[in-house]
């Protein structure tokens, strides 16, 4: 039998020690080391704190930490272009937009502090699975598998990081304004917490569900509709809709109403505004895209 490969989002929620009001400064990295003007990437990392560390309070973390990562697998760093290039698009077609639908202060007070990038995926021997992100408790998120990021395939691109990035941070603000609990009544009974891996796209569909992984908890089905649904174009997204058959296509079609109502009432954010937005810059990625000075 050939290994499943899923993506397997982890969340680890971590507790802080309180601090003293005094001891706060206005970046959380007061250990930042002085920028090297000898360094290969000076320039690199001049743009990334401009671009994340001043606006954001972000850290982008291209080169890898093996105490930011997880041990049990076997690891390799980012490339240098590779990470150049996630991080523009990263700014491009995630912070950008946030602060384009909300504005930058928004995603300084709920965004994560910290983007660490893997080179490699995360192959899991035992589940014969592929993790590709994780997000510790709304503060860091991990992308694996960037050196094989492809900036011509948006499909790519969306599935390995970006889908990623918007599930997370629908958890991030899920967790902090609950959605509405009749989402869960929808497909409750359908969950697969143990056997979501096992379940094809097409079947997934048809149980009302935008993904497999959206079968295997409630919350989860919620940020994966927010996150297929902002990424998808209407060609991608309609085929989810042909492939559910009229009894799923129904409950996608209410899982979609709540959100679209959740991400207006609680944040202000119009969801079909911010797709929009999100396709119109996808159709901007090419080699031209990028900083050649970086």
């Amino acid at each position: 039998m050939k290994p499943i490969l899923t993506i397997q989002i982890l969340l680890i929620f971590i507790l802080f020690g309180c601090v003293n009001n005094d001891e706060f400064t206005e970046s959380i990295f007061i250990d930042t080391e002085e920028l090297n003007t000898d360094s290969p990437t000076y320039e690199f990392d001049i743009w990334l704190n401009n671009n994340f560390l001043k606006p954001y309070n972000l850290s982008f973390k291209y080169k890898m930490e093996d105490v930011g990562s997880d041990m049990y697998y076997n690891l390799v760093p980012s490339s240098i272009e590779k990470s150049k290039q996630l991080a523009q698009l990263t700014k491009f077609l995630w912070f950008d937009v946030y602060a384009k639908m909300v504005d930058e202060e928004f995603l300084k007070k709920y965004g994560p502090r910290i983007i660490h990038l893997i080179g490699s995926p995360a192959y899991s021997p035992n589940s014969g699975t592929m993790k590709l992100g994780t997000a510790e408790g709304g503060i860091k998120i991990t992308l694996f598998n960037c050196n094989s990021l492809d900036y011509s395939n948006i499909s790519m691109l969306n599935e390995y990081f970006f889908k990623t990035m918007h599930h997370e941070f629908a958890h991030i603000l899920h967790q902090t304004k609950m959605y509405p609990k009749e989402y869960e009544q929808i497909s409750a009974g359908d969950y697969s917490p143990m056997g979501w891996q096992y379940i094809s796209s097409n079947d997934a569909a048809r149980l009302g569900f935008v993904s497999s992984y959206s079968a295997s908890e409630a919350q989860e089905d919620f940020v994966e509709m927010i996150a297929n649904y902002l990424v998808k174009n209407d060609s991608d997204w309609n085929n989810i809709l042909d492939s559910a058959g009229d009894e799923g296509r129904e409950k996608i079609t209410k899982k979609l109403e709540i959100c679209s109502s959740w991400m207006n009432e609680k944040w202000g954010i119009d969801i079909q505004q911010m797709r929009n937005e999100i396709n119109k810059r996808q159709l901007q990625i090419n080699k031209d895209f990028f900083d050649p000075n970086l």
